[in-house]
């Protein structure tokens, strides 16, 4: 059971890292490409609320057990 802690702990904490960078990125209106494909920034929207969500349902998780 123990190890199950760490897992959600560690694993929230990168999806808190996460989100903290989508939003920094729509903070900063800065631009990301992947091979000349320029990223709308209502992507770094979602992504950051489904890795905050992630993120506090691990900690919830991890809480729990």
């Amino acid at each position: 059971m123990k190890n199950n802690k760490w897992f959600f702990t560690i694993s929230s904490i990168v999806f808190t890292v996460i989100a903290i960078a989508h939003v920094a990125r729509i903070v900063f209106d800065l631009d990301v490409s992947i091979s000349g494909f320029v990223i709308p920034l209502w992507m770094s929207g979602v992504a950051a609320i489904v890795s905050g969500y992630l993120a506090a349902r691990g900690f919830i998780a991890a809480h729990k057990l």
